[in-house]
């Protein structure tokens, strides 16, 4: 099948390396505008366009897919399919039936739940025990096409957004591979969407990450993984943002916020009372410095037993 293919970040770039890999002829690459990064500010491709250029695949970067430039790019390439993943721009219906196969994306929940930008953060967040990926043939709805096919796994009571991030993407690059083929031989199905059934998972927002110790501890143990590691759950120690990347849910009493239990002893811990339960810390970010275990922060004595966090 000749391939057009449309992504930006990480989790695109691990399934266009498996398409190129594959029977398929990726036939060119669509992707987002270089950015700065760093503290040089120099200007980084996306992840897929380093690996585009890397394989010598065609590669273009337009600012829209709405004007005669991208279509005459499109009538040029003239593919079979387009395949979309986390690309970062709404495709025009111009673009969506232009394919004899029409577009198809996969995204990365059991739709219809957790339609829009953050379907891995939010199904952890929410505390849910499973999660999927799922191809759809693209309509002009925001992840309302068909469903052609998908796959569910669990989220385990360990696993934080890095983790489903990694197997989402290595279940999603297989799962495309065969519905592709299934595209091509004429046997794929496409199932409706029960739109009564959808959910909506909204970008993650900063104020979305901060930690109310007034809430129960399973809840921001959740809310802890889903935002693991980015953007980062915080709370504020006397003024400065702490980040927790690290922490399970326990039994404890007190006043939300407070330090009811410290251990510098190794990796160590300490336990703050929640609204309902206690929170085991075990990984943290103070302000203005990198990763480190509880154990480090409490002999640095920059936490001790009655401290409140807020």
């Amino acid at each position: 099948m000749k391939i057009m293919f449309m992504g930006t970040p990480e989790i695109s770039m691990i399934c266009l390396k498996a398409l190129i890999g594959s029977e398929n002829e990726i036939a060119a690459v669509v992707t987002g505008q270089d950015k700065p990064r760093g503290r040089g500010k120099q200007l980084t491709p996306t992840p897929v366009k380093a690996l585009a250029l890397e394989c010598g695949i065609p590669t273009y970067t337009p600012r829209t897919l709405r004007d005669e430039e991208f279509m005459a790019t499109l009538s040029e390439v003239d593919p079979d399919i387009i395949v979309v993943v986390a690309y970062g721009k709404i495709l025009p219906e111009s673009v969506i039936n232009y394919p004899k196969h029409g577009c198809i994306n996969l995204h990365v929940s059991l739709l219809p739940k957790y339609r829009g930008a953050a379907p891995m953060q939010r199904a952890i967040i929410d505390g849910e025990s499973e999660t999927g990926v799922t191809v759809m043939q693209m309509d002009v709805g925001l992840d309302t096409g068909d469903v052609i096919s998908q796959v569910s796994f669990p989220i385990l009571p360990t696993d934080n957004f890095e983790n489903i991030h990694d197997e989402s993407a290595e279940i999603g690059a297989d799962l495309l591979i065969r519905t592709i083929k299934d595209i091509e031989d004429g046997v794929a199905v496409r199932e409706p969407q029960d739109s009564s059934l959808a959910t909506y998972a909204a970008k993650i927002e900063k104020e979305d990450c901060k930690i109310d110790f007034t809430s129960s501890a399973s809840r921001l143990d959740c809310l802890i993984r889903g935002t693991t590691p980015i953007p980062g759950a915080f709370c504020y120690q006397n003024g400065k943002m702490l980040k927790i990347f690290l922490a399970s849910s326990t039994k404890g009493k007190g006043k939300p916020g407070e330090v009811i239990a410290v251990d510098a002893k190794g990796e160590g811990s300490f336990t703050v009372a929640c609204g309902e339960g206690a929170l085991l810390v075990k990984g943290v970010i103070p302000e203005g410095k990198g990763r480190m275990t509880a154990g480090d922060l409490l002999r640095g004595r920059k936490i001790a037993l009655g401290d409140i966090l807020e």
